[in-house]
């Protein structure tokens, strides 16, 4: 009687009006710019092997949690476990995943017919998309092109302008981005997402964006990957320069080619670590050096 009269608490911790209808709980705009916010500072503030950007999520809900469950402490526990499952996506583009499933959670202390498993589908099963349109769109293409113009201002003037450029901009264009996926997310709920995953248009924009990055990182290896040899071949009394008279004939640049191809080969096929990496092109480039097949600078 007393949820009747004068309001209180209802069945599942359901606030209830003094007319008897049930309280929507919303979340403010100050509210999800909180969680946007804290999950883009935090994704990776405890990455671990175990369940990765798991806490990362939860921490960013961690102040909604009494607002959307104020008087349901098997719902608080349920949410807190229900986002400390494992979760791994490319936290920018990926924010739209985290948008989707703080909507759903909304709607859900609301609406008992949203379930938490079916918040737990939904993250387990667009993390890898995302990751995949995250990965390929940033690190193949916008992160090269940035680290190009940074690369051409700092060896051109010899001045930090190219590592400062770098800094603001990835760090200017990231939020953007994380904020636009994130907004977007929490606003078209689980149609808009699939919508979006669906359309050819992503399929499109990927496949773009991965010809561009390609080309970007061809452009950058012929012109910062320098290698030359000086080692001559000696034939009777003719004599041919390696590079000049034998390798410049069959390809221009094949050395510094070479270097290149193998990098790549080493950490996406091998999937060496970039640190063994850097230390393989040391020694070979010593050795080579030491015995005069290879002259000049790699860098």
């Amino acid at each position: 009687m007393r949820n009747e009269m004068t309001g209180g608490t209802g069945r599942r911790g359901i606030d209830v009006a003094a007319d008897g209808t049930a309280k929507r709980r919303a979340l403010s705009k100050a509210d999800v710019l909180k969680v946007f916010g804290k999950w883009d500072f935090a994704s990776h503030a405890n990455y671990n092997y175990e369940r990765m950007q798991a806490s990362g999520v939860l921490f960013s809900m961690t102040h909604i949690i009494d607002r959307l469950y104020p008087n349901d402490r098997h719902a608080k526990i349920d949410f807190m476990k229900r986002h400390m499952q494992f979760y791994n996506t490319e936290p920018h583009y990926g924010g739209i995943v985290n948008g989707l499933a703080l909507a759903m959670e909304e709607e859900r202390a609301n609406d008992p017919a949203v379930t938490g498993e079916a918040i737990s589908a939904i993250k387990t099963g667009l993390m890898g998309p995302m990751a995949g349109v995250g990965d390929t769109l940033w690190q193949g293409t916008l992160q090269p092109i940035l680290l190009a113009i940074g690369i051409s201002l700092a060896s051109a003037s010899g001045s930090p302008a190219g590592a400062l450029f770098f800094a603001v901009a990835m760090f200017a264009i990231q939020t953007a981005i994380g904020y636009f996926f994130f907004m977007t997310g929490y606003r078209q709920g689980k149609g808009g997402v699939e919508k979006l995953l669906g359309g050819g248009q992503m399929r499109r924009l990927i496949s773009a964006a991965s010809i561009m990055g390609a080309v970007v990182l061809g452009a950058l290896a012929a012109s910062y990957v320098t290698a030359s040899s000086g080692f001559v071949i000696q034939v009777g009394e003719a004599q041919l320069a390696l590079q000049a008279d034998i390798l410049d004939k069959l390809l221009k640049g094949v050395i510094p080619l070479a270097i290149t191809l193998g990098t790549w080969y080493l950490l996406k096929v091998r999937k060496m670590k970039s640190t063994w990496v850097m230390v393989a092109l040391v020694v070979v480039g010593a050795v080579l050096g030491a015995t005069g097949l290879l002259g000049g600078i790699i860098s």
